[in-house]
């Protein structure tokens, strides 16, 4: 995918310079998970086609799947009305986002009784990761 040189200008960063990026399975519309994105990110997940995020926690770059396999490859980018939230409709190598090994990172459903797991694991974390998570 190419884009503009100024792709980045257009996003409304918040103070800490990122933007939500609400990742979306190209297929199925089916959200996968949330995660922050920055200018650097923005302009590599374009230019490498995969999923390339901001890593709070860690303060650094976070490449989808550098650790899982679990890569997403990116079919299309999206920037809201207002300018400051992404939608990355993407290819989810494996059918798993979370690191908890379901499909979507969003699998808690609230109910009477709380929040339950609606979705299963498919494949166990430390099989996965071997005790780290992305």
């Amino acid at each position: 995918m190419k884009a503009p040189a100024d792709l980045a200008a257009t996003v409304t960063w918040n103070e800490q310079g990122l933007a939500p990026a609400i990742v979306q399975d190209a297929a199925s519309g089916r959200v996968l998970m949330l995660a922050w994105m920055n200018a650097e990110s923005l302009r590599l997940s374009v230019a490498e086609g995969r999923a390339i995020f901001w890593s709070r926690s860690r303060g650094q770059l976070w490449r989808k799947g550098e650790s899982s396999g679990h890569v997403q490859t990116l079919h299309e980018v999206r920037l809201d009305c207002d300018r400051d939230a992404l939608l990355l409709r993407v290819e989810q190598t494996g059918g798993i986002a979370c690191h908890t090994g379901r499909e979507s990172c969003f699998f808690l459903r609230l109910d009477e009784q709380g929040w339950q797991a609606a979705d299963p694991v498919l494949r166990e974390p430390q099989q996965i990761y071997g005790g780290a998570h992305e």
